[in-house]
């Protein structure tokens, strides 16, 4: 059993259950140490060392990112990894392709958001944290995203965003519009940003 958990360790303190076995790892063994409590199943197939990176700023960011490889950090996540507004979310807001498959994850939770192509493809930046590479919308894409989804996240949200962007030093309005025909908020987010700039 030891071998297993220092198996995972050195593996980055995650594991797929083909390369547990290719490792010559009995099934039983690995559900034994779940029993346990010693590892997780993050999603079916994936397990997780009990304890690793859980103290790091990103870690769940990261493990989301991990488990779903089309999976990016999207709206209040987003936000939030951005630094544009001051609520917490309690679940990663995850963006994954219209057509994929809903995603059996069990540990972060998530909200998870189907994006069509034209949504989903650009500004994705890809981020290198102690806890692993995530993958995350933008600021200007995330903005424009918030505005998209205004009456299911909150028009209040989407505004602090905007406020909050608008008073960085590297703040593009020309961007912001860029994105906003992108995300089809251009005409919700003209008004708003007309009255912040004047």
């Amino acid at each position: 059993m030891d071998k297993i958990t220092k198996y995972i360790s050195a593996a980055g303190g995650y594991a797929r259950m083909k390369e547990l076995r290719a490792a010559g790892f009995q099934t039983r063994d690995v559900a034994d140490l779940v029993a346990q409590g010693h590892i997780e199943r993050v999603k079916p197939g994936l397990y997780r060392l009990v304890g690793h990176g859980e103290s790091g700023e990103y870690a769940g960011l990261a493990e989301v990112c991990r488990a779903l490889p089309d999976g990016v950090i999207c709206l209040l996540s987003a936000l939030d990894y951005h630094g544009l507004t001051t609520f917490n979310p309690s679940e990663v807001y995850v963006a994954i392709p219209h057509e994929a498959k809903p995603p059996r994850l069990f540990y972060p939770p998530i909200k998870t958001f189907y994006f069509r192509d034209r949504f989903y493809a650009p500004a994705i930046e890809y981020i290198k944290t102690p806890d692993g590479e995530i993958r995350v919308y933008g600021r200007e894409k995330t903005i424009c995203d918030m505005f998209r989804y205004r009456r299911k996240l909150g028009e209040d949200l989407a505004l602090e965003a905007l406020k909050t962007y608008l008073k960085l030093k590297d703040a593009s309005t020309a961007r912001l519009m860029e994105f906003a025909t992108v995300c089809q908020a251009r005409t919700v987010m003209m008004p708003y940003l007309k009255a912040l700039v004047a």
